[in-house]
């Protein structure tokens, strides 16, 4: 486990951060170079940056280019004691496995080439324990088997965590993967609710109810609860950005995420249910139930809360309040970027 006994402190420190422009990466850069105690006060941040650049900061190096080049992810590795990779697609067929599976094979290798490498953090998704498309009748683990649902997306991010994993029993790589549901920030909350075309995410719930009802359910405000395939409110993980944020911080060279996986989502998944009262109590909207083929899953967190010492600040209520309360300025356009 290279780097664990002998640690240099301050500017001789250097995270790597790929997927550095999206949602995840700009707060925890924000987070990471405000530091103002601990080993990683004061260190260098790697800014890997794609189809978007950073506004310059102190301390912070921006490295362009895309993962599928070898020749990019060696000059970013080279001389970072750290490596946080966030850097992922989409539904992206013609890109996916050279950016999840080739850009993390290049990383690692990389890094075990690297005598300053000490860490790795891998930012997974659940879309690698099968989300909300298979039925889990029990609460999800870390030792749950993968079950990647149809599409590109969920298999890359089966492949970057058995990618990992082996890399692990290779190499004795001290590296850890953060699995996380669905990220939330700003209004995300309040749009993957809409009716309409500014809908964020999945289901679509216009077009599960067809033009004329979303025009009507626009109209009155009304939000989806979503039915699954029992015919109750389907369950939900979310995370907070923030939340998840904290999480990250707190796995930078702690002992215990060595060669481990930890779900970091909510501590109870959303109930649409519960998340219609809260809406119709708080906010005055009415709810339509919206059936659906998915399943209630709850994604188990206690393993992140024991070894990590982490606990989510975020619930529904505190999501949602959040989500329905937040303003955009002028300046800040709802745009949802995939690519970083």
């Amino acid at each position: 486990m290279r780097g664990v006994d002998s640690r240099p402190v301050g500017p001789s420190r250097c995270v790597l951060v790929t997927g550095a422009t999206g949602k995840v990466g700009r707060t925890f850069l924000s987070r990471l170079l405000d530091l103002d105690d601990g080993p990683l006060a004061g260190c260098f941040v790697r800014a890997l940056c794609h189809n978007r650049v950073l506004e310059p900061r102190a301390r912070l190096e921006m490295v362009s280019g895309s993962l599928a080049d070898r020749d990019v992810a060696e000059r970013a590795v080279r001389g970072a004691t750290h490596v946080v990779h966030l850097a992922t697609t989409k539904e992206s067929p013609g890109s996916v496995m050279d950016v999840a599976v080739k850009g993390l094979f290049f990383l690692l290798e990389a890094c075990r080439a690297s005598p300053a490498f000490e860490q790795f953090i891998l930012v997974g998704g659940d879309a690698s324990v099968g989300h909300f498309t298979y039925a889990h009748p029990i609460p999800v683990t870390e030792a749950q088997a993968h079950s990647a649902y149809p599409g590109c997306y969920a298999l890359s991010k089966v492949l970057e965590e058995t990618m990992l994993e082996q890399y692990g029993i290779q190499y004795d790589f001290h590296a850890c993967c953060l699995r996380a549901p669905w990220i939330m920030e700003k209004d995300d909350f309040r749009c993957q609710l809409s009716f309409g075309d500014d809908v964020f995410g999945a289901p679509r719930w216009g077009e599960l109810v067809g033009s004329e009802l979303a025009r009507q359910y626009i109209e009155s405000g009304a939000v989806p609860r979503m039915i699954g395939a029992d015919g109750r409110p389907v369950k939900r993980n979310f995370v907070h950005v923030d939340d998840l944020v904290d999480a990250m911080l707190r796995a930078i060279d702690h002992p215990a995420t060595h060669r481990q996986t930890f779900n970091i989502a909510m501590d109870e998944p959303v109930d649409y249910g519960e998340l219609a009262a809260h809406l119709a109590r708080t906010r005055g909207l009415p709810s339509v139930d919206v059936p659906t083929p998915y399943f209630s899953t709850w994604l188990d967190n206690a393993k992140a809360k024991l070894l990590l010492g982490w606990r989510p600040k975020f619930d529904m209520a505190a999501m949602a309040d959040a989500a329905f309360e937040y303003r955009r300025a002028p300046d800040d356009p709802r745009v949802v970027w995939y690519p970083g």
